[in-house]
């Protein structure tokens, strides 16, 4: 029985109903077939940020990368044990197998290797270069960089081209390399490896000079040394010191006069080293 109050709502006033007895379920309750087969089944972001927990990245930076979609590639040594998949999808430890190197006690191990020519060889460079074409149309791009600094300090004082002539005062002089500033005996530098043409006094105005072949009609020439150490005939290396600066032949002060030959004609040094 129920009574309505004042504002709408129904009261009960009769005795309150039983409680349900309860029931104890004795039955098991049925395995779900496929909730193994679902725990199997991983997410791509659980296999990531698991992936990165076991490779060493951190299961933190995992996380990250999963969560904006960029693809995690780690690089493990071989010697550890490493991830892979399985046919199922499902993941496994797994380790490479490693060859066993075995030699006699008396063995000789030889570890000379052949010469690699790579970008970063300069020398490489400049012989693929003129090796390629014929020097006098290799262009001021191709060249930029491919001879290495004559002096350790490049200290420009007089630039290649038309000067007045700190000589004589008069207009018009052509100047056939770059001066660069260089107290007397400083150490100078072979600009490449090549062969050494000439290598004494210089009756035009170069005083002490050296010239050194390149090869393909590529020359370089140093002059005004107080003095040099190499011969005609010899090889030199790129970056050797081939000789002392000076102010010998036609020259107001200590520095080097450097030129860049192409096929016995003066060329901008600039447009090469």
């Amino acid at each position: 029985m129920t009574t309505q109050t004042a504002r709408g709502r129904r009261r009960a006033t009769g005795p309150a109903p039983e409680p349900r007895p309860a029931v104890e379920h004795m039955a098991e309750r049925p395995r779900d077939a496929h909730r193994d087969e679902r725990r199997r089944r991983r997410s791509p972001f659980r296999q990531v940020t698991e992936f990165a927990a076991a490779s060493g990245v951190g299961q933190k930076a995992g996380i990250a990368l999963a969560a904006t979609g960029l693809v995690l590639t780690v690089t493990v040594p071989a010697t550890s044990p490493v991830l892979a998949s399985n046919a199922d999808g499902t993941g496994a430890l797994s380790a490479a197998v490693q060859p066993d190197v075995t030699a006699a006690a008396a063995a000789k191990v030889d570890f000379s290797r052949t010469a690699v020519t790579t970008k970063g060889d300069p020398d490489g460079k400049l012989k693929q270069l003129l090796s390629a074409q014929s020097v006098g149309s290799i262009t001021r791009a191709a060249s930029a960089g491919t001879l290495g600094a004559p002096l350790d300090q490049m200290i420009t004082a007089s630039p290649f081209g038309y000067r007045v002539s700190p000589i004589t005062g008069g207009a018009g002089e052509f100047h056939r390399g770059q001066d660069f500033a260089a107290q007397c005996g400083t150490a100078v530098h072979a600009a490449a490896s090549g062969t050494v043409t000439f290598s004494g006094w210089h009756p035009y105005g170069g005083g002490n000079r050296v010239v050194i072949d390149h090869g393909n009609g590529l020359e370089t020439t140093y002059n005004h040394l107080s003095s040099a150490s190499v011969r005609v005939g010899q090889k030199v290396s790129r970056g050797d010191v081939i000789a002392m600066s000076g102010t010998t032949g036609a020259s107001t002060g200590c520095h080097l006069h450097f030129e860049v030959m192409v096929n016995g004609d003066v060329v901008d040094p600039l447009g090469w080293l």
